[in-house]
């Protein structure tokens, strides 16, 4: 991969994971949150796909197919897409302030947020990460971020799952009118 893609990919990725170090100093306290199995099945997609994509864990041959070219044209798609998904998920989760939580939480004094980002997607921040996955894989070219990207996708589907709960229960009225209006990852479509 060509040094100056290979340095953008960790910027973006090094931005995204600084706003979520520097958040957890400003999040609201917790008023009730999702039992520690449903926390679980959130985590280990996103533990297995780590293992095995980024850190390489387990050497298959599967793992490490390549799908497409691999020219400095893709790389460079890879990298603005992987940019634009991770500006838009650090664009979600500053909008979203203090009643942000890694896991599916309700915050103290929570408040339903439908501006900025969240005008567009119920979710956007898991659509600035998926979107930010694509990039990344479609630039490593290999068929293990496909893997991958499943594998978070099936976890934001139980996780959109839980919160979806929480805010119909915190918000009765004003939630399901928003989650009509609104598409949860894909505006317009999804």
């Amino acid at each position: 991969m060509h040094q100056f893609i290979h340095v953008g990919f960790a910027c973006a990725w090094g931005a995204l994971i600084l706003v979520w170090i520097a958040g957890l100093a400003f999040s609201k306290r917790t008023a009730r949150s999702a039992s520690y199995a449903s926390r679980l099945v959130l985590i280990v997609p996103f533990l297995v796909a780590w293992l095995l994509v980024v850190l390489g864990v387990i050497r298959s041959e599967w793992l490490v197919l390549r799908l497409w070219p691999h020219t400095l044209a893709v790389q460079a798609t890879g990298l603005v897409l992987t940019v634009l998904g991770c500006l838009f998920a650090i664009w979600a989760r500053v909008t979203l302030g203090t009643n942000w939580s890694g896991l599916p939480k309700v915050k103290q004094e929570h408040e339903l947020i439908v501006k900025g980002p969240y005008a567009v997607v119920l979710h956007p921040i898991y659509s600035g990460i998926l979107l930010a996955l694509v990039g990344t894989g479609l630039a490593a070219d290999r068929s293990g971020w496909v893997f991958a990207w499943v594998l978070v996708v099936i976890s934001y589907a139980v996780k959109i799952r839980q919160e979806e709960r929480f805010m119909q229960e915190t918000f009765p009225a004003a939630y399901p009118e928003y989650r009509q209006r609104v598409k949860a990852l894909i505006p317009g479509i999804l």
